[in-house]
């Protein structure tokens, strides 16, 4: 009776044994998983904050921003120039900057939806142009993107053999068609893409006079 009951026991009790055993494993191997993850996103965390610091602190500084973008641009030319190829690399860069240069001029809001978002009466208050591509982001897309080309003007994969009037031609007649398009579109809907020149409506110069007076 004795073995009997000692046997149930051992029983009762080994599965919840190997239970434990069998779950404390794969959660110390995902625990050390975890520690691994953790230090890489730590150091990229650390990376992007530092990056980050650096970008609010050129943010107010438009004008050297934009000089510093001129200057790889010319350098980016130049090079072009001297190596006389990748030119296919050329034709794709004018095509992303034609694209951020859209979104620049373009309102953020669409005005055929949204209705115009220039004060009509005295009543209301002068809203600014508000950018679809705010202007420090299409300073950075630019300016990213003529590093990466430079960059790619290294290596002879990209040297793709082509006729370069061709995508010149077909660069400046895509540039008239979607310029076009552009302002017809801001004739359409009466919206200048920039804030100063702006005039307020200010009603009419009796009403101004009496509330300044008062």
């Amino acid at each position: 009776p004795h073995y009997h009951f000692l046997l149930r026991k051992h029983r009762t009790l080994a599965p919840p044994a190997r239970v434990a055993c069998a779950g404390s494993l794969p959660a110390a191997m995902y625990d050390e998983v975890e520690l691994d993850e953790g230090g890489v996103g730590k150091m990229q965390a650390g990376f992007s904050r530092t990056w980050q610091i650096w970008m609010d602190k050129a943010a107010p500084h438009t004008a050297p921003r934009w000089a510093a973008t001129v200057f790889i641009m010319l350098a980016y030319c130049l090079r072009v120039y001297l190596i006389n190829g990748w030119y296919i690399i050329t034709y794709g860069l004018g095509i992303y900057a034609l694209n951020l240069l859209i979104g620049f001029l373009s309102p953020a809001t669409d005005p055929e939806t949204e209705g115009p978002t220039l004060p009509t009466s005295k009543d209301d208050e002068f809203r600014p142009f508000v950018r679809r591509l705010p202007e420090f982001k299409f300073w950075y897309g630019l300016t990213k993107a003529f590093c990466v080309a430079f960059c790619m003007t290294f290596f002879s994969l990209f040297n793709i053999p082509v006729f370069w009037p061709i995508l010149l031609m077909y660069f400046f007649a895509l540039f008239f068609l979607t310029m076009k398009r552009q302002i017809k579109h801001m004739i359409k809907y009466k919206y200048v893409p920039f804030s100063f020149g702006k005039a307020k409506y200010k009603g009419k110069e009796g009403e101004g006079g009496s509330r300044s007076a008062e």
